[in-house]
C-alpha cells in the first residue's frame, strides 16, 4: 500500500482482525455483483470503500424515477441510464484507487461462469428466481461463496452459501427451484427504503468477513429482519442430500 491507501484505510488497519495484511488481502480481492438495485447499491458502496481491488457490477436494467426511493448508487440525473454505469460514476467517485467493470447485460449462464469464475466471491442482489438460480448454480460449479440478500415489503433475509465448504447447503436447498421465474415485484408488492439499505450492509459486511477468514459469518445460518418491529431472528440451515443442485456435490 501507498501512503495514500494506508491513510484512506486506516480506520480499517486499526483493527487487529484486519491490520495492514488483511486490507491488502482486501485490495487483492474481486467480488462480482449481480444487481445494481435497493441491495447491490449499499452492499456496492460499502465494498468500494473498503478497498476491494475489483467490483464487476451486472444489471441490464436503466434506472427508473422511482429505482430512487432506495437504490442510492443513482440520482436523478441517472434516470434512463445503465444502471451499471450507473454505479460506476458513483463507486469512482467514492474509491477512484479500485477497478470497477460494469456489464450492463443480462446474467446468462455463459455470462456467469465467465465472471465468476474470475472473481473471489459473489454478492446476489438481484431481484428474481431464476437469476438466483442460475448464480447458485454457477458459484456451486466454481466453489465462490455466494453472499445472498433478498427485501421485500417490511421483510429482509440475508445468509452466506460458502462452496468453499463442503457441508455448504445452497440456494436451492433453501428455496427449491418451482419453475416460478420471479419474486414478488416491489412495484406491486413495495419495500421499505431504508430495509434495502440494512440487508445490503450486511451483505459487504459478510463478503469482507469471508474474503478475510474473520468472525463468525452467516454460513449455514438464516438471518430474517421484520422491519416494522426491529426484529431479528436467525434459523440453521443444513445441505439437504437430495438436493439436485448440490447433493452430488
Amino acid at each position: 500500500m501507498d501512503d495514500q491507501q494506508l491513510l484512506r484505510y486506516s480506520r480499517h488497519i486499526l483493527l487487529p482482525e484486519i491490520d495492514i495484511a488483511g486490507q491488502e488481502k482486501l485490495i487483492r480481492s474481486s467480488a462480482f455483483i449481480l444487481g445494481a438495485g435497493g441491495l447491490g447499491s449499499p452492499a456496492a458502496l460499502y465494498l468500494a470503500a473498503s478497498g476491494i481491488g475489483k467490483l464487476v457490477i451486472c444489471d441490464h436494467d436503466q434506472v427508473d424515477l422511482t429505482n430512487l426511493q432506495r437504490q442510492i448508487l443513482h440520482n436523478t440525473a441517472s434516470i434512463g441510464k445503465s444502471k451499471a454505469d450507473s454505479a460506476k460514476n458513483t463507486l469512482q467517485h467514492i474509491n477512484p484507487q479500485i477497478k470497477i467493470i460494469p456489464l450492463s447485460e443480462y446474467a446468462t449462464p455463459d455470462l456467469l461462469h465467465k465472471e465468476i469464475g474470475e472473481v473471489d466471491i459473489v454478492v446476489d442482489a438481484s431481484d428474481n428466481f431464476s437469476a438466483r438460480h442460475l448464480l447458485n448454480q454457477a458459484c456451486l460449479i466454481h466453489r465462490k461463496p455466494l453472499i445472498s440478500g433478498a427485501a421485500v415489503r417490511f421483510s429482509g433475509q440475508v445468509t452466506v452459501f460458502n462452496f468453499r465448504q463442503d457441508n455448504s447447503p445452497c440456494y436451492h436447498c433453501l428455496f427449491p427451484d418451482s419453475g416460478e421465474s420471479d419474486d414478488p415485484e416491489c412495484a406491486v408488492m413495495g419495500v421499505f427504503s431504508p430495509l434495502t439499505g440494512i440487508i445490503g450492509c450486511i451483505q459487504a459486511a459478510e463478503t469482507i468477513k469471508v474474503l478475510l477468514e474473520i468472525g463468525e459469518t452467516l454460513h449455514g445460518r438464516l438471518l430474517l429482519l421484520d422491519g416494522l418491529t426491529m426484529r431479528f431472528r436467525s434459523f440453521t440451515l443444513s445441505k439437504d442430500p437430495h438436493c439436485p443442485a448440490c447433493g452430488s456435490v
